[in-house]
């Protein structure tokens, strides 16, 4: 969430922004139902500060009329003076009543809108409507050459027998899949490489539930942007996680983190479930996008001046997974329309899958400065009663499946329909090194 300071103090800048950003935001709406607000809150105020003082004048003046020493004349006098100013003091009640209603319903509407607005884009991130304008900022690897027609990973799993599109469908419907045998041991060990891989670069593995409340959902950013891609179960008012990051994010909501604690550093294994509306066509075959999928997600909590420093690491800790498993990527900057809603920085790793003929999203990386903290109230002193001050938060893919999978079976395949196994794997399968 943007700070409303921000947007009082520089409307402006908040404008152009968006405007980069390429968001209908409703912004002039924030601001007006801000200047009314406050016009309220101090119509209030005053007239709180009027009713004290009366009533501070009524306590004296009622001990005047109750004192039995007092001259009857002044008695008299005090009697007509507190009348008039319980009178006072019972009117100012009454518009003071209503005045606190309308404050009340104006912050809700504001807080509303206020969830709505996405974060503002760093200078760094090319402006651009899509992903046309995205920046390929490096590569690793050049795409292999095959003496055949490389095939893509559908027809190499089922060829392999390890991927079933029709189970998946018979069971769940369309963009579900099952994997059998050693396709479901390949998946396993990929994810037990990507946990190992990163705790010993510094993660701390975390285990989270795969249901969370809606309050983690408004905390984390994802609603009310994203409820239409989301599953829910409502008589629990459960949501099922889109990506652990939102069970990371809430992980420390409304904490005041102590100092010397930053940065901390996650790795959470997690399967993933989204509601996303797929469209026909070869750039949803197979199962490059699906609706249940398994992701190892990297989270890091940092203090606000090293979050561009940390997303740089970041982003090398996603590549140097992918170049021990020797799958050729390349990084890219997103431009200001490819943004997702809580991001103010974001690097997609692509990944090059020979068979389906295109640089495939297996991570994306990205810098949500203090947006998501001041939605969840995450903050962190610098030392013993020092001001709490906001966290920034930084997310990234660690390991997407079955993407990752994808690229693997693509790059490593065989003439005869055999996929040889990375080396940094094979541990993890018994010492096999190819499937057949």
């Amino acid at each position: 969430m943007l700070s409303l300071q921000l947007i009082r103090e520089e409307p402006e800048r908040v404008r152009e922004a968006l405007r980069r950003r390429r968001s209908d935001a409703p912004l002039d709406e924030v601001i007006e139902l801000d200047r009314e607000w406050r016009r309220l809150l101090h119509e209030a105020e005053t007239l709180r500060a009027e009713r004290n003082a009366l009533s501070k004048e009524i306590g004296q003046l009622s001990r005047t009329v109750n004192d039995p020493d007092a001259p009857a004349r002044e008695r008299r006098h005090a009697q007509h003076r507190r009348d008039d100013l319980v009178a006072r003091s019972t009117f100012l009640s009454q518009r003071l009543e209503g005045l606190e209603a309308q404050v009340k319903e104006l912050q809700r509407r504001l807080d509303q809108l206020l969830l709505t607005i996405p974060n503002l884009p760093d200078e760094r991130v090319p402006e651009g409507d899509d992903e046309r304008q995205n920046v390929v900022v490096r590569q690793w690897g050049e795409p292999p050459s095959f003496d055949f027609q490389p095939r893509p990973h559908w027809e190499l799993g089922e060829r392999l027998g390890i991927l079933d599109l029709e189970a998946g469908a018979r069971l769940s419907g369309s963009h579900f899949y099952v994997l059998t045998g050693l396709g479901a041991r390949l998946q396993r060990a990929l994810i037990q490489l990507a946990l190992d891989f990163h705790t010993a670069r510094g993660y701390r593995e975390i285990y989270t539930p795969a249901l969370v409340r809606e309050e983690c959902m408004w905390r984390g950013g994802w609603l009310p942007t994203f409820a239409e891609f989301m599953y829910r179960d409502a008589e629990e008012d459960l949501w099922l996680l889109p990506t652990a990051e939102v069970a990371l994010t809430n992980l420390h909501r409304d904490q005041v983190l102590p100092p010397d604690s930053l940065p901390r550093y996650y790795v959470a294994y997690t399967p993933c479930f989204r509601r996303e509306k797929f469209a026909g066509g070869k750039e949803v075959r197979g199962v490059k996008r699906v609706h249940q999928f398994e992701k190892v997600e990297l989270y890091k909590f940092v203090e606000p001046e090293r979050s561009a420093e940390e997303l740089e690491a970041l982003v090398e800790d996603a590549c140097a997974l992918l170049r021990a498993l020797g799958i050729p990527h390349r990084v890219v900057l997103l431009c200001t329309g490819e943004l997702g809603f809580n991001s103010a920085m974001t690097y997609d790793i692509e990944a090059w899958t020979p068979g389906s003929g295109e640089w495939l999203e297996v991570s994306s990386c990205s810098n949500c400065t203090d947006f998501q903290a001041r939605r969840a109230a995450i903050r962190f002193r610098r030392q013993k009663g020092g001001r709490p001050e906001l966290v920034h938060t930084l997310n990234g893919t660690g390991l997407a499946l079955p993407r990752a999978l994808i690229a693997l079976l693509e790059n490593y395949q065989r003439a005869d329909g055999s996929v040889a196994l990375p080396e940094v794997l094979r541990p993890y399968l018994g010492g096999l090194d190819v499937l057949r």
